[in-house]
């Protein structure tokens, strides 16, 4: 009886990872370090925000604010592939609040998952998305500076990457990535139509 219900509680989990992970477990491609960024996120989230608001432009941290709070969306029935205008928000350490402009992300579909490309401007972001539940994705990329070959997920904690995805709006969604190696506590890549 115990067996049975070990291979009950395996296939029950199995059904509700299968489409989550589409391109291989997330639990055997995801690094420790990232891990440990993910299972600091809440943490690391709340710290950024404090630091932000404390130190921050009140102007800028209003918009910023009203990015962090919109309400979380399903993402089945968005249309994810295609152009993107996207822009980085960092928060949190040295500059308390940096609000960039708008660049060029792209939003593709090998198959088996949605991959993300930042086109333009200096610092760009590679990667590939997993299922985590109806209102969150988890992303697994890496960062590079332009004219670089974007190196292989895994290659190390100075270009590794990982986030939260968040649908906000019929035409927007941003990704949280919590303590990226350089300049910030947190990071937030907020894309629209």
């Amino acid at each position: 009886m115990k067996k049975r219900s070990a291979a009950v509680a395996f296939l029950g989990l199995l059904a509700i990872c299968g489409s989550a992970f589409a391109t291989g477990t997330i639990l055997s491609t995801i690094t420790p370090a990232d891990q440990k960024r993910l299972d600091n996120y809440e943490k690391t989230r709340a710290a950024a925000i404090a630091e932000a608001k404390a130190g921050g432009d009140s102007g800028e941290f209003a918009g910023v604010e009203k990015l962090l709070n919109a309400k979380q969306l399903e993402f089945s029935g968005m249309k994810l592939t295609g152009n993107w205008r996207c822009r980085v928000v960092k928060l949190g350490e040295n500059l308390p609040l940096v609000v960039y402009g708008w660049f060029k992300c792209k939003v593709t579909d090998d198959g088996s998952g949605w991959q993300l490309e930042k086109r333009t401007g200096s610092q760009r972001t590679k990667g590939r998305f997993f299922d985590d539940g109806p209102t969150r994705l988890t992303y697994l990329g890496v960062g590079y500076i332009d004219g670089d070959t974007p190196p292989a997920y895994g290659a190390g904690p100075k270009s590794d990457q990982v986030g939260y995805a968040f649908r906000t709006g019929k035409d927007s969604w941003r990704i949280e990535f919590p303590e990226p190696y350089y300049e910030s506590k947190l990071d937030i890549l907020e894309l629209r139509r």
